[in-house]
């Protein structure tokens, strides 16, 4: 199939090799174009029992047309094995095409600003640590500045951006095109695909998404602004049933 037109590029993002893209298909899986890496994603929490890192887990076979289940329902997840069809779910898009800073707000801390679009919160929870990440950005010294940064690129969506006051450029660090299927013990949940080093993603429609460093698509079949996770396979309970 041919690629669309190229997209937008999210400021501090750079797109991955071109062959490297997923295709959201009307109504069914992601069909997976070149051959990225799938791996489990596991999130590892801190000391005060909040969401702090990430530990690999097993890895899956990807190859170009490879497609992943969105409906929540295969059960050879986490490729597609045509439960969309029997399931009843709407995988309908509503995401809008709009960068996702046109709906983001904005907070000025003394060395970083913030910007903050929670209609992409996936609910990873990484934002919790410290004083959390929106009063981290505000305070003075370079511990809260760190700690800022380091919720910020461990936000699995991207929803949340910390960007430089003095340069004024988004604090972005570029990562190679990989997938992850995150896996949320602490609530004993599986969360969405992320998207991780500026994969581009189409819509059905051949209209392509904003690329952005940072991305999670829905699995659970479940969110109100698929593709992209908004959180829902907390509320749900979704489990993937894939070892970690």
């Amino acid at each position: 199939m041919s690629q669309a037109t190229k997209s937008d590029v999210q400021i501090g993002s750079a797109e991955s090799d071109p062959s490297i893209w997923i295709e959201v298909t009307d109504g069914g899986p992601y069909r997976v174009h070149g051959a990225p890496t799938l791996h489990i994603q596991i999130i590892e929490p801190n000391s005060a029992g909040n969401s702090w890192s990430y530990r690999q887990g097993r890895a899956f076979a990807v190859k170009d047309g490879s497609i992943l289940c969105r409906c929540g329902y295969s059960k050879n997840k986490p490729y597609c094995d045509g439960s969309h069809l029997r399931a009843g779910v709407d995988l309908t898009e509503q995401a809008p095409f709009e960068p996702m800073l046109d709906k983001a707000t904005r907070m000025d801390g003394p060395q970083y600003s913030l910007t903050d679009n929670e209609m992409y919160c996936a609910y990873g929870r990484f934002c919790d640590n410290g004083d959390r990440f929106w009063n981290e950005v505000m305070e003075p010294g370079q511990r809260h500045a760190e700690l800022a940064v380091y919720m910020a690129h461990h936000c699995p969506s991207g929803r949340l951006l910390v960007w430089d006051r003095s340069t004024g450029a988004p604090v972005e660090t570029a990562e190679p095109a990989s997938l992850s299927l995150i896996e949320d013990p602490a609530l004993g949940v599986s969360g969405p695909l992320m998207l991780r080093g500026g994969i581009r993603v189409q819509s059905a429609s051949g209209e392509s998404y904003e690329v952005r460093n940072r991305q999670t698509l829905c699995r659970c079949g479940a969110s109100s602004n698929k593709p992209f996770c908004d959180g829902s396979h907390a509320s749900m309970r979704f489990k993937d049933g894939l070892e970690t």
